[in-house]
């Protein structure tokens, strides 16, 4: 009988499982999936030799992890850095390009080249505060207020009408609007720009690497890490409810709220039941996966060196669409996200080919095919790019949920990214990643601090489960083995 079950082995699945072995613990990993990773799944999506990201591709925030930073993330899995994060093409030829080199990037937003200076720098020179904050629960005082400050002053200048008057150029506002798009829901907000501001940081900082050869190395080496400390992993079975487990101690979720509700059942407080059931889930994602004949004939060649592009023009245009989708409408000109990581690492596709990885925000549960939707918005700022389409596969948000149960209506960041669910994630506590129910807990995107490939959720979940069911108050090392590294 293991100590611990973790249901799902997503990356903050993985995270807890790895946390509580290296802890002495037993732990049984248990995944619905053929191979664990979740949105960190590697896969052949189109033609055999061609490699595609099935969720996330390209990680801002995985190497300045606190807990990837004690886990030697970059030890691990070899990553690329590229000198541009990410590439924001406009009409006529033109784009702005986001380098690593914040001078080199002000350099090219003209009238703006010192408004971004000034946003950004004091951002950077209190990173480790500012990634302190955004990757805690917000209920606990900072452990650097002037990083909180720079920050907060920041969001609220972006993220409400005032963005007009910090930026007033279109590449600037362009650049941060694409940013800030990673987010959906209405722009300017608060929670819109918060995001921005974070990754065009990371962007500027450690920048935006990924893995060679795909993201499932990052799930690999956590598999790898579980196993070498007694760990077990069951793949390709579905669970539902309790009984599906061997019995346990402790019980760790990696899913969503709709499923903690589903698999717990009448075992949570009717308030419990009632909070879980007010949390709110976002837009929806629709996606599509290229395999290509070769590069992208960009207008801008300078944009065929970015892996991640951001394509929706204007600083009005971005936010038109994304504002159609928050108020539930398709968007006949969607802001597109756009990755080309063939343009760095040749391993993705055969000799002289490459893949290409595109989403769109939808309304939750839309059955969108997005295909044509992506591939108009290419075309608009890389002409030809049709013919270089060898192959394609798309999913519909309500795709997405079909495929995967925790992407609630198609919903990839696990709850809607505003203000009020950055702190009540799903609800609201001191402790969000335990449960009411003894040995239940919630470990996925939809608890503090929210998406992105971090493991933070998880490592948090871990050291409850660690000082509340187990008594031990002192985390382990998580530095890698000889072995391993």
């Amino acid at each position: 009988m293991p100590d611990v079950n973790v249901v799902g082995a997503g990356p903050n699945g993985l995270a807890a499982a790895v946390v509580l072995a290296r802890a002495g613990l037993s732990v049984h990993v248990t995944e619905r999936e053929s191979r664990a990773g979740g949105a960190l799944r590697t896969e052949q999506l189109t033609l055999p030799g061609f490699r595609h990201d099935v969720g996330s591709a390209v990680h801002p925030a995985a190497l300045a992890s606190p807990f990837f930073q004690a886990f030697g993330l970059a030890s691990r899995v070899q990553f690329i850095t590229p000198d541009i994060s990410y590439a924001h093409p406009l009409d006529d030829g033109r784009a702005v390009l986001a380098w690593r080199s914040i001078d080199r990037t002000a350099d090219g937003l003209g009238r703006d080249s010192r408004a971004w200076a000034e946003v950004f720098q004091p951002l950077l020179n209190r990173l480790d505060g500012v990634v302190a904050f955004t990757g805690n629960q917000l209920l606990r005082w900072p452990d650097d207020p002037r990083a909180v400050l720079d920050y907060g002053t920041r969001a609220v200048a972006l993220g409400t009408a005032l963005g007009r008057l910090v930026f007033r150029g279109e590449e600037a506002a362009a650049l941060f609007a694409g940013v800030a798009a990673h987010a959906p829901g209405r722009q300017p907000s608060l929670a819109t720009a918060g995001a921005g501001l974070l990754l065009a940081a990371h962007a500027h900082a450690g920048g935006w690497a990924y893995p060679v050869g795909g993201s499932q190395a990052i799930a690999d080496a956590l598999v790898a890490d579980l196993l070498a400390h007694g760990g077990t992993l069951r793949l390709g079975t579905e669970v539902q409810s309790p009984t599906d487990l061997e019995p346990s101690r402790v019980t760790v979720l990696d899913t969503s709220p709709v499923f903690l509700e589903r698999f717990a059942g009448e075992s949570l407080p009717a308030r419990y039941r009632r909070g879980l059931r007010r949390y709110r889930y976002g837009s929806g994602a629709a996606k599509v996966d290229f395999a290509l004949s070769g590069p992208v004939p960009w207008a801008n060649p300078e944009v065929g060196l970015a892996p991640t592009v951001h394509l929706g023009g204007s600083r009005a245009e971005v936010r038109a669409a994304e504002r159609l989708v928050a108020r539930g409408r398709l968007a006949p000109h969607p802001f597109v996200l756009l990755t080309q990581p063939g343009v760095l690492d040749l391993s993705r596709a055969p000799h002289g080919r490459q893949t290409l990885w595109a989403y769109i925000h939808v309304p939750a549960g839309s059955d969108q095919d997005p295909t044509e939707a992506v591939v108009r918005q290419i075309e608009r700022f890389a002409p030809g790019f049709r013919q270089t389409v060898l192959a394609s596969s798309a999913h519909s948000a309500r795709g997405l949920a079909a495929l995967d149960p925790n992407l609630v209506g198609g919903d990839i960041l696990g709850g809607a990214v505003t203000l009020r669910q950055l702190v009540k994630r799903p609800v609201l506590s001191p402790t969000p990643w335990k449960t009411p129910v003894t040995g239940l807990y919630l470990c996925s995107a939809s608890t503090p601090p929210g998406p992105a490939v971090h493991g933070m959720n998880g490592w948090y979940a871990a050291t409850l489960v660690l000082r509340d069911e187990f008594g031990i108050e002192s985390l382990p090392s998580l530095a890698p083995d000889a072995a391993l590294a």
